[in-house]
C-alpha cells in the first residue's frame, strides 16, 4: 500500500467516524444504518444494546425519540490500524444528554472499532460503545427554548 493510499484511508475513516456522530445528533438514523456494512454490528453492552444488520439500527432509531430528549456528543480522535481493506481503531467520546424521564447522562467512552472497505467507500463492520465513566445525576441545565417561547 502506498503511503498516499494510507492517507486517504485514514482520512476518509475519520470522516465516516465524524458523520457517524453528525448523524446521531441529528437523529438521522436512515443515514447512520448505510455507515455500516449490510451485516453490521453495533454494540452498546452498557445500554445494553446489540443491533445487528441495518434495519435493526434504522429501527432502533425510530424509538430514540421516545426516549431521549437531547443528546450532544463530541468525538475525539483516536487510533487507526490499517490492514489492506480491514482497519480498526478507538474513537474517544464525550457525552451529555437527558432522558425523556429526566435522567441525565454524562459519559466518556471509547468506541471500538472495526472497518471495512466496501464499494462505497469505508463502512463500520462493527462499533463496540465501552462507557468509561458515567454520571447520572440531573443536568441543572437544560437546551435553549426558541426565541418565540422566550
Amino acid at each position: 500500500m502506498s503511503d498516499l493510499q494510507a492517507v486517504v484511508d485514514r482520512v476518509e475513516i475519520e470522516a465516516l467516524r465524524g458523520e457517524f456522530t453528525d448523524a446521531v445528533m441529528m437523529r438521522d438514523y436512515g443515514r447512520l444504518a448505510l455507515l455500516f456494512t449490510p451485516d453490521g454490528v453495533w454494540r452498546m453492552p452498557n445500554v445494553p444494546v446489540e443491533l445487528e444488520g441495518q434495519e435493526a439500527i434504522r429501527a432502533w432509531g425510530r424509538r430514540v425519540p421516545d426516549v431521549v430528549d437531547f443528546l450532544v456528543q463530541n468525538t475525539h480522535p483516536g487510533l487507526i490500524r490499517l490492514g489492506g481493506d480491514t482497519a480498526s481503531g478507538r474513537t474517544y467520546i464525550s457525552e451529555v444528554g437527558r432522558a425523556l424521564d429526566g435522567r441525565g447522562a454524562q459519559n466518556y467512552a471509547i468506541y471500538h472499532d472495526r472497518y471495512q472497505r466496501t464499494a462505497d467507500g469505508w463502512k463500520f463492520a462493527e462499533r463496540v460503545y465501552e462507557i468509561r465513566y458515567e454520571d447520572s445525576s440531573p443536568l441543572p441545565g437544560s437546551p435553549p427554548r426558541p426565541a418565540e417561547d422566550a
